[in-house]
C-alpha cells in the first residue's frame, strides 16, 4: 500500500498540519510508504517524498507520477473554487482510492454551508470515503448527499504521554522564568481567534497576578497588527507574540503553564485543548456547543467572563502531571480505512 495526502505539512504548526504528518509517520512506522503534497504558500525544496508544487499542472504532475494507492484530501478550511477543481481532478483520476478528511468543525453552522451548491455535492459524493473529525460535520455531508456507508467519524488528533524532547527559543525561556502565572494561547493569527480579547484582558488580570504573562503561539495574517497592538499596551511587555512555534516545543510549553486560554468567535474541535488536557493544564474556552468535558466555557467576545473564568481557574490548586498512555487510536482508524479500501 502507497499513500498520497494532499493538505498542508509543518512548518508552519497547526492542527491540520499535525494530522497530516501524524498520519504520515504513524503509516512509516508501519512500513507504509506515505507522500505529502503541501498545499499553500510557505514552501520549501521537494524532500522525503514531500512535496511543495507551486502551481495547479505540478499538482496534478505529482498526483499523476506518485506511485498511490490512495489519495487522501485534508481540507481545513473554506471550500474554495480551486480545492473543488483540486477534488474533481483527484475523484477522477483512475486506479486510486479517494479519501477526504474534512477537519473544519465550525463549518456546518456557517452560511457556506448551508447554501446550495449541486457540484459541491457532487464531487463530494465522488470520494470513497469521508471522514468528519466532529458528529455536525457527519450530519453534513449525509445532507449533500454522501453514502452513510462511505462516512466515518474520526478525531484528527494524536497525543504521546509526555511531551517529545524539544528546544524551546531563548526568547520564551526568559519570557515563561520571569512571568508566573503563565497563560498560553494556540491559534492562527486570525480575526476569529479573538486575540484583542486576550490582549485586553490582561490589563485586568495583573492587577491581581502583577507578574503574568501571556505567550501567543501561531502565525498568520494579523501577526503585525498584533505586534503593533501588544506594543501600544503599557502592559505589552507581560504578553509575548511567539509566531509559529514547532509542535513539540509548543507541547513542552503548553505543559509548563498554568493554563490554556482559547477564545474565537467560530471554532471546531481544536487540537491544542485535547493537548493541555491531556498534560493536565487547565483549559478556558469560548463556548462552540462542542467542546470536551473538563474545561471552563465562556460566551465569546465577553472579556468580563473571560477575566472571572481565568481568575477562577487560577486560584484552583496546581494538581500534580501524572503521565497517560499516548493516544494513536485515530491513526489506527486512518490505518484501518485505507487497509478496507
Amino acid at each position: 500500500m502507497t499513500v498520497l495526502q494532499f493538505g498542508v505539512f509543518p512548518p508552519p504548526d497547526g492542527g491540520v498540519q499535525s494530522n497530516v504528518k501524524d498520519i504520515r509517520d504513524y503509516l512509516r512506522r508501519n512500513g507504509i510508504r506515505c507522500g505529502v503534497v503541501h498545499l499553500s504558500r510557505h514552501r520549501q525544496a521537494d524532500h522525503d517524498d514531500v512535496f511543495y508544487p507551486k502551481t495547479p499542472l505540478a499538482v496534478a504532475k505529482v498526483a499523476l507520477e506518485f506511485p498511490a494507492d490512495i489519495f487522501h484530501f485534508h481540507l481545513g478550511g473554506q471550500i474554495t473554487k480551486e480545492l473543488l477543481g483540486l477534488y474533481g481532478f483527484g475523484t477522477w483520476v483512475p486506479g486510486r482510492k479517494k479519501v477526504l478528511t474534512f477537519h473544519s468543525g465550525g463549518y456546518p453552522s456557517s452560511p457556506d454551508a448551508k447554501r446550495a451548491h449541486p457540484l459541491r455535492n457532487l464531487i463530494f459524493r465522488r470520494f470513497d470515503r469521508v471522514i468528519g473529525v466532529n458528529q455536525q460535520i457527519i450530519d453534513m455531508f449525509i445532507g449533500y448527499g454522501v453514502k452513510r456507508e462511505k462516512l466515518r467519524l474520526i478525531p484528527p488528533y494524536a497525543l504521546p504521554s509526555e511531551p517529545p524532547p524539544a528546544e524551546i527559543p531563548d526568547a520564551i525561556c526568559a519570557f515563561m522564568r520571569e512571568h508566573s502565572p503563565l497563560l498560553v494561547a494556540v491559534c492562527l493569527l486570525e480575526p476569529e481567534y479573538d486575540l484583542p480579547l486576550q490582549i485586553e484582558v490582561m490589563e485586568r488580570i495583573l492587577r491581581k497576578y502583577p507578574r503574568a504573562g501571556l505567550l501567543i503561539i501561531g502565525a498568520g495574517g494579523l501577526e503585525g497588527e498584533l505586534r503593533g497592538v501588544i506594543a501600544s499596551k503599557p502592559w505589552g511587555r507581560s504578553i509575548l507574540l511567539c509566531g509559529n512555534v514547532p509542535r513539540p516545543a509548543t507541547m513542552n510549553i503548553m505543559a509548563r503553564s498554568d493554563l490554556l486560554v482559547r477564545t474565537t468567535w467560530y471554532d471546531g474541535d481544536a487540537v491544542s485543548i485535547h493537548e493541555a488536557l491531556h498534560f493536565s493544564v487547565p483549559v478556558v474556552a469560548s463556548d462552540n456547543g462542542m467542546r470536551p468535558p473538563g474545561i471552563t466555557l465562556i460566551p465569546a467576545r465577553d472579556i468580563d467572563a473571560l477575566e472571572e473564568a481565568i481568575d477562577r481557574r487560577l486560584a484552583e490548586p496546581k494538581l500534580p502531571r501524572v503521565p497517560k498512555p499516548p493516544v494513536e487510536e485515530n491513526l489506527q482508524a486512518v490505518l484501518d480505512l485505507y487497509r478496507e479500501l
